[in-house]
């Protein structure tokens, strides 16, 4: 009995002592946590922001969530000043000239974490998440003969072509009469419209969501839950490599999928395959000239892949923000189908209108600047590392590793430089401007294309389509919004959500 006893007394000692080991552990894990907290509030405490953000990501992704970040930001600019802290290392600014600081061709600033979460092909990076500065100057310098149309003289009768087929397709099937009502989801075809030109402009050949009238592969329904997701995800990078990791890959989407963004993938992948057959010839297309400049069949199927993502996505924001806010604004939409009509007169726009035309067309080109301004497509957040010594800005020290990220409805809707009406759509704010202030404006919404060593290689592109665009819709069709007290579902996670944007389409007459 004796033995009995002391064997218990022994493992009552031992627990005991277990117990007291446990919590001390989970004191000083605790501790060190706190004190870990503490340090990063105390390091970025003199820059002002939303209280709890300070602490925890849980703010910024909570806006993400809701999908209202760029507003949210903005909100905390207008606040807080241009300068704000959104999370424990993460800051945004609201200047302009940060923008171009940080991404000049020889700053010192680097692409930050955020940008994991941007590979869309889990297994290698992109020339959008590529974080390796050196790596992503020369993928970039092999990729931009490709997209300056150098090398594709045929760009401009593509994006002609493509758009000559959304016309028909709304003759076809969307024109109502006094005795048929047709209406059609502009949303909706804006966006197949997009993926069209991208398509055949980077492969030679349309993926036919217009000659279908229908989302290939379901794409459109995939990328509207996908993308967000990855937003989200890029708030926080350390969730965007896990899920990326080999221990969840088999989640996501992947080549062999029969529907969706993994069907996507594996058209993609197919389409660059070809070319790099035994019996490939080169073509002169975006494909042909990447090629051409020495990319690797790796490479160029995840470049293939971002061109149609980043390309459609985006420009199909630009395009529906004009088409919305001209059907909204009875004076703009008369005004430029008036401009239109006169240029059709006069003989200086052609049929289809060519892209040196449009340029010479001061109220469409107002009327594109603004949209880019009032809605800039890409909301992400883009952050950047500050470097080695830290910098100061707006007269304030920020410690290097600190992640400074864009505040874009900050930036475009600056009251101090667009005027006090800046929230609203006016194109006529970029008429009745002085040139000096003309100049601040446009290199300001110039920035929706990025600056320096990361201004977007399809520019020429998105700007082309633009041009041809609005002049071939408006010289044929009037739009009207079906209704006026919802015109459209919109909301932002890191690019613009435009959905049930319902029009009816009238032919006009000759």
């Amino acid at each position: 009995m004796g033995s009995l006893r002391r064997l218990a007394a022994w493992k009552l000692d031992a627990l005991a002592d277990l117990t007291i080991a446990a919590a001390t552990i989970g004191t000083l894990l605790l501790a060190a946590y706190l004190a870990q907290t503490l340090f990063a509030w105390y390091r970025l405490s003199h820059i002002p922001g939303p209280r709890w953000a300070a602490f925890s990501k849980y703010w910024m992704v909570k806006e993400s969530l809701k999908r209202r970040q760029p507003f949210a930001f903005k909100e905390a600019n207008d606040k807080y000043g241009s300068l704000v802290r959104i999370g424990p290392n993460e800051l945004v600014t609201g200047d302009p000239e940060i923008l171009r600081r940080m991404m000049a061709i020889h700053s010192p600033y680097t692409k930050g974490p955020w940008y994991d979460a941007m590979r869309f092909d889990p297994t290698r990076d992109n020339l959008l998440s590529m974080r390796d500065e050196a790596a992503h100057t020369a993928l970039r310098a092999k990729m931009a003969a490709g997209y300056s149309g150098k090398e594709n003289l045929s760009m401009e009768g593509t994006v002609d072509g493509q758009i000559q087929k959304l016309v028909d397709l709304i003759e076809t099937k969307y024109i109502s009469t006094s005795k048929e009502y047709k209406p059609m989801d502009l949303a909706q075809k804006v966006q197949y419209f997009t993926l069209d030109v991208i398509s055949d402009l980077a492969f030679g050949q349309a993926f036919g969501f217009l000659e279908q009238d229908d989302d290939v592969f379901d794409y459109i329904k995939i990328t509207g839950f996908m993308i967000p997701v990855l937003l989200v995800l890029a708030n926080v990078p350390s969730l965007a490599n896990m899920f990326q990791s080999p221990l969840f890959r088999g989640l996501l989407p992947k080549e062999s999928d029969k529907f969706g963004f993994g069907a996507f993938i594996g058209v993609t992948k197919k389409k660059v395959g070809e070319r790099f057959g035994a019996e490939a010839t080169s073509q002169p297309d975006m494909l042909g000239s990447f090629i051409r400049h020495g990319l690797t069949r790796e490479e160029a199927s995840g470049e293939a892949l971002l061109q149609v993502i980043a390309g459609s996505d985006t420009s199909a924001t630009t395009v529906r923000t004009v088409l919305l806010n001209i059907m909204t604004s009875p004076s703009v939409y008369k005004r430029l189908q008036t401009e239109i009509d006169t240029g059709i007169a006069n003989n200086t726009i052609s049929s289809p209108i060519r892209d040196a035309e449009a340029r010479n067309m001061p109220y469409l080109q107002a009327v594109i600047k603004e949209a880019l301004r009032i809605m800039p497509p890409a909301g992400g957040a883009f952050f950047r590392s500050v470097p080695a010594g830290g910098d100061v800005i707006d007269g304030k020290f920020v410690p290097a590793g600190t992640q400074i990220g864009s505040s874009p409805l900050a930036i475009h809707r600056s009251k101090k430089l667009f005027g006090l009406d800046a929230d609203f759509y006016r194109p006529e704010r970029w008429l009745d401007v002085d040139a000096e202030r003309l100049a601040q404006m446009a290199s300001t919404v110039d920035l929706v294309f990025h600056y320096g060593r990361y201004q977007c290689l399809g520019k020429p592109v998105a700007l082309m389509e633009f041009n041809k665009v609005f002049v071939e819709l408006l010289r044929r069709f009037d739009f009207a919004i079906v209704r006026p007290d919802k015109a459209a579902e919109i909301g932002n996670a890191g690019i613009w959500l435009m959905e049930d944007f319902w029009v009816r389409v009238v032919r006009r007459e000759p």
